[in-house]
């Protein structure tokens, strides 16, 4: 068994062949395709993956099914800067009858000025407790504008601020 990251890669070359070919088997294969990648730290394959699933979904048919996983790869591809990627999702999933955002939700460009605020001093290493001294906020606030924050970011934690380059 390989890595998740090329696990995920063979299995979409797979659905994406069974596709062309019109076989219907490929939903299930690129269903695997974005599972392999799904837990695994290779967020652009898991952005491609899901690109791609969307992408078939929407032609065989099912747009409603198409739509979530066409936004999750829009915003991965937008937070790991494949920008093509992300309008490309978009895209698609304007095709799919989902609404395409108007302005950017993912990456840095998509906080506020207040999520921005509280990202950078908790990336200078404050606590939620001094942030919200600082700032004049309940330390329940800072939690919302630094879970919001690693949502847009695509982080899961306060030491991944530092490098996401706000």
């Amino acid at each position: 068994m390989g890595t998740p990251g090329a696990v995920g890669t063979s299995l979409r070359a797979l659905g994406t062949a069974l596709d062309a070919d019109g076989s219907p088997e490929c939903l299930t294969v690129l269903d695997e395709a974005a599972a392999a990648t799904g837990e695994s730290p290779a967020r652009l394959e898991h952005a491609k993956n899901l690109m791609v699933l969307g992408s078939a979904r929407r032609r065989w048919g099912r747009p409603t099914d198409a739509r979530e996983p066409l936004r999750r790869a829009a915003e991965l591809a937008a937070v790991c800067g494949a920008r093509p990627l992300a309008e490309r999702a978009l895209d698609e999933l304007r095709a799919a009858g989902g609404r395409r955002p108007t302005r950017g939700v993912f990456g840095p460009d998509a906080l506020t000025p207040s999520e921005r605020r509280v990202a950078v001093l908790a990336a200078a290493g404050h606590t939620n407790k001094a942030i919200a001294q600082q700032l004049f906020v309940t330390p329940k606030t800072v939690e919302v504008h630094l879970s919001s924050t690693y949502r847009k970011l695509g982080i899961t934690s306060r030491s991944e601020l530092a490098p996401a380059r706000l």
